[in-house]
């Protein structure tokens, strides 16, 4: 009898030890209120918290930007597709007169002409930072520019390093084209920072972009339509528009020209602007 009754106070005591350990709250699970001078100084110790990621569904949010770019007035639209990718579309627009540009002698007044549509998709590898990879493609692209062309009387000017004069009394004029839409349809690719639909809330922010298109090499046409080329002493003069050998030679610098323009196929693609997003559900 004296064993089992050492036997149960030993486990009366055992259970109490045990219930006292599991009412009894640890020092490191002690909570201090927040009014209390101990969060006080902890709060001021570890500074203000950051503003937590708001989670938004699904196209829920669209937002709209204005801004400049290389190619032109840039505007755009966007829409949140998760929480990582936004859906973009993109119009640029810009008209611009260019006057007094001289090659090889020959002196170009014309016009630039930008219109271009497309698409992005923003990819957010973390939604709590700025930073985005953007693959995309231009579907309408009209960036152009048109000159007219003139050689003034006795002025000289050059055709595949060949020297002529344009005649006194009969001057050259013609025209030229330059095409940066080779590929209507162009692939682009973009990097940049600043998201228009933040997602820690609020509705301004400032988008930044940096890339290129895409376009093709550049299509480069001139045509001399009239006028005389003459040699130094202002005889042998030839109609420019007819002659095989002025004609050959102008073919000649055409083909330098294309090849100048070979690096140009990527068209650069820098954009900055002011975007300002709403809730749409």
């Amino acid at each position: 009898m004296k064993r089992i009754a050492l036997y149960l106070t030993l486990a009366i005591l055992t259970a109490s030890s045990a219930l006292i350990a599991q009412t009894t709250p640890a020092p490191q699970d002690l909570q201090v209120p927040a009014s209390s001078p101990t969060a006080a100084r902890t709060l001021k110790t570890t500074g203000k918290a950051k503003k937590p990621v708001t989670s938004i569904k699904p196209f829920s949010r669209l937002a709209f930007s204005g801004g400049i770019s290389a190619m032109g007035i840039n505007m755009q639209a966007a829409v949140n597709a998760s929480q990582h990718i936004n859906i973009r579309g993109i119009g640029n627009y810009f008209n611009y007169n260019v006057n007094n540009i001289s090659t090889n002698g020959l002196n170009l007044n014309g016009k630039l002409n930008f219109a271009s549509a497309g698409a992005a998709v923003d990819f957010y590898p973390s939604p709590n930072h700025g930073f985005r990879i953007s693959p995309g493609a231009l579907f309408y692209n009209q960036n152009a520019a048109s000159a007219n062309v003139t050689v003034s009387g006795g002025t000289s000017f050059s055709l595949n390093d060949v020297t002529y004069y344009a005649s006194s009394t009969n001057p050259i004029t013609g025209n030229g084209s330059l095409g940066l839409n080779t590929n209507k349809q162009a692939f682009t690719i973009t990097t940049g920072w600043g998201n228009m639909i933040p997602r820690r809330g609020g509705h301004w922010s400032a988008p930044f972009e940096i890339g290129a298109a895409m376009i093709g090499v550049p299509a480069i046409n001139v045509a001399l339509t009239g006028g005389q080329a003459c040699n130094a002493q202002g005889q042998n003069c030839v109609n420019v528009a007819t002659d095989p050998t002025v004609q050959a030679n102008l073919q000649a610098q055409i083909a330098k020209y294309k090849n100048d323009l070979n690096p140009f196929r990527f068209y650069p693609i820098v954009s900055f602007g002011v975007a300002y997003s709403f809730n749409l559900r």
